[in-house]
């Protein structure tokens, strides 16, 4: 019988590929590393963010992960990749500005919000949830304490962990409606923000201000992109039929 851990999952990379986002350099060699280290073999598709708001977009991937790079080309695309992995069940990683949008799209489509915005899209909007970080926290490296008990805590197996950051813009108001709606912010800096969101219920789903993607060289991916691998391979087992004997 085929084992789980030998399937070949694809994964959904949205946004707006650049080789000036250092991230989007890191990913390859994450996937390369994934591979060899873990035996986690993912078939990655990079998805531009204009692409992404067609209905059918991510849906037949087994993992969406919404990379930083924003402002992304279409705020929309990125919100309908959002809606369809949470929706769908489909294990779903944001960072920085996935993590960013991650909010924004759970404040429109569940909370009713619907003129909240992120002042890097929309500037002159009247209503913000994710604002200008009053301390930018571009070239950032910081402590991020963990809340027992979550998902954040399970993978990342420890309640303290130091992060590095790309970030201007960070979450703000509406937090409590948030949270009221079923959002679990699992994860806050020293100076009690937001910086790592969850939603209980979810196979997987998990986001972060912070970029993983970015800790160490690359050759030992962190262990949020370690479980977003894992629970990939997971969902393609599930997908996919199991051969008999």
């Amino acid at each position: 019988m085929t084992n789980a851990a030998d399937r070949t999952a694809r994964i959904a990379l949205v946004g707006d590929r650049s080789p000036d986002v250092a991230s989007h350099a890191r990913v390859p060699l994450l996937l390369d590393s994934l591979a060899e280290r873990d035996r986690l073999v993912l078939d990655a598709y990079w998805i531009p963010s204009e692409e992404a708001a067609a209905e059918d977009a991510v849906s037949g991937f087994d993992a969406v992960w919404v990379l930083p790079g924003s402002p992304y080309r279409s705020e929309e695309g990125v919100l309908a990749a959002i809606r369809t992995a949470r929706v769908a069940g489909i294990p779903f990683l944001g960072t920085c500005g996935g993590f960013q949008h991650a909010l924004l799209e759970y404040a429109r489509d569940v909370c009713g919000l619907a003129r909240v915005a992120h002042a890097e899209n929309d500037p002159d909007a009247d209503d913000f949830l994710i604002e200008p970080l009053a301390c930018s926290l571009v070239g950032h490296e910081g402590v991020v304490t963990i809340e027992p008990g979550s998902l954040a805590q399970s993978v990342i197996g420890s309640e303290r962990t130091v992060e590095r950051y790309f970030c201007a813009y960070g979450p703000s108001r509406h937090l409590d409606t948030l949270r009221a709606h079923g959002l679990r912010f699992s994860g806050y800096d020293e100076d009690g923000h937001v910086r790592v969101v969850e939603l209980p219920g979810h196979p997987f789903f998990l986001a972060s201000l912070f970029q993983p993607e970015l800790s160490g060289d690359g050759s030992r991916p962190h262990p949020m992109v370690r479980a977003l691998a894992r629970a990939a391979v997971a969902h393609a087992a599930r997908r996919e039929p199991q051969p008999a004997g």
